[in-house]
């Protein structure tokens, strides 16, 4: 159980990597005005979203039921994780939809909404790790 956890978390970590740093790539391609400057933002956007971002979530959801399911982890505590695991993909897939806009040029936001945009996965974390670790209920 402790290899799956490890490779659980590992991965866990790789994806808020990601999940931290692209918002951040969108503050700084939203107040990009240079053409070569808008085309590497979609080279570093692109990859970071499906070379580490994807793979990341994959594997932090298979490593994640593999223990949920084949160690009987369970207790109310694990409902709300799930909830929060639930909204993080959502902020996820919408990350991949911003970032189909910014390679379609059709942005149409600004940096400040992209700064409290990147605010969103800090909240998620901080009530997953206290839920895990405290495990109120």
């Amino acid at each position: 159980m402790l290899w799956i956890k490890s490779l659980h978390i590992i991965f866990v970590v790789t994806w808020f990597a990601g999940l931290f740093y692209l918002p951040r790539l969108f503050v700084y391609h939203a107040m990009c005005e240079d053409q070569p400057g808008i085309e590497r933002f979609k080279i570093m956007e692109r990859k970071l979203y499906y070379g580490i971002m994807a793979p990341s979530l994959v594997l932090t959801v298979v490593f994640g039921l593999w223990l949920w399911l084949g160690y009987g982890i369970s207790g109310g505590w694990l409902h709300a994780k799930l909830a929060l695991v639930v909204m993080l993909i959502a902020y996820h897939l919408y990350c991949g939809r911003l970032l189909a806009d910014f390679k379609h040029d059709r942005n149409r936001r600004g940096h400040v909404y992209y700064r409290w945009f990147n605010e969103v996965p800090v909240l998620i974390l901080i009530g997953v790790v206290i839920l895990v670790v405290v495990k109120p209920w």
